[in-house]
């Protein structure tokens, strides 16, 4: 399948031999990605579409951000927990015992233990990995928090901004880092991708940067994430794959049940 040719729905099925992650290779053998591959004989190709810059301190200090005078920090991916913490030693800012953690999913949670010890805080996050299922969360302490919200400063998302104004929380910007598209035009126009997944805003937007007329015709698009789903389908693209569901926490287990689907047709 081109990424500029046509594919004919019914071939689909017999048709699905190359998948675009667009990620960095796994480091381990033992990735569930390559089993994945080998389960359905299709071959996995890993590119990012983005690459990520952290702000310096000398830099971010010109926010004027005192990140110690806030209670509650909002994460809505590992890279902002990684800045974050950055961040904090750069500046030798000590972080308190009881700050609160808000994150968009369980995964982003757990990486928390890479930085602090995770049982003696307090870390929350979303049932489902959308925005909502996370304000559900940090709707019950809106009242005696003071959120930062760490993200990139090209940031996309306007819901979470949106949503924190909107309900009356006490809430600042920190930008830790920017984001910034890589150039995969060669790789996009000399291979034939039947499935492309993305797990950023900023992935979908790296698409774009590289081939501005970009056309679907009939690839097979994922997006992992309701901000990745959000800023796909704005972007006029159709998704068949998305996570996470209830049966399909991850794109590798999303990636399974959309190939096993495939499989029976």
């Amino acid at each position: 399948m081109s990424i500029n040719g046509v594919k004919k729905a019914d071939t689909l099925a017999k048709e699905i031999q190359k998948i675009l992650i667009t990620q960095p290779r796994p480091e381990s053998d033992k990735s569930p990605y390559f089993e994945l591959s080998r389960k359905y004989g299709v071959q996995l190709d890993f590119q990012p579409f983005i690459r990520l810059e952290g702000i310096p301190a000398r830099d971010f200090r010109k926010q004027k951000i005192e990140i110690q005078n806030f209670t509650g920090v909002i994460f809505t991916s590992r890279n902002a927990i990684d800045h974050f913490f950055r961040t904090c030693e750069e500046m030798k800012v000590s972080v308190s015992q009881d700050t609160k953690y808000f994150c968009i999913t369980e995964a982003v949670a757990l990486y928390l233990q890479k930085f602090i010890l995770y049982r003696k805080r307090k870390v929350f996050y979303g049932a489902d990995g959308s925005n909502k299922s996370m304000f559900d969360v940090v709707n019950k302490h809106k009242g005696n928090e003071k959120f930062l919200y760490v993200c990139s400063e090209n940031q996309q998302d306007n819901e979470i901004v949106n949503w924190l104004k909107a309900n009356n929380c006490e809430f600042s910007l920190a930008f830790m880092y920017r984001t910034q598209s890589n150039d995969v035009k060669e790789l996009l126009t000399e291979n034939e991708y039947d499935v492309i997944c993305f797990f950023t805003p900023s992935g979908i937007k790296s698409l774009f940067d590289n081939l501005p007329k970009y056309k679907q015709n009939g690839t097979v698009i994922g997006a992992f994430g309701g901000n990745t789903t959000k800023a796909a389908e704005d972007a006029g693209l159709k998704l068949e794959i998305k996570a996470p569901q209830p049966q399909a926490p991850s794109m590798v287990s999303a990636l399974d049940k959309f190939l096993a689907e495939v499989k029976k047709k």
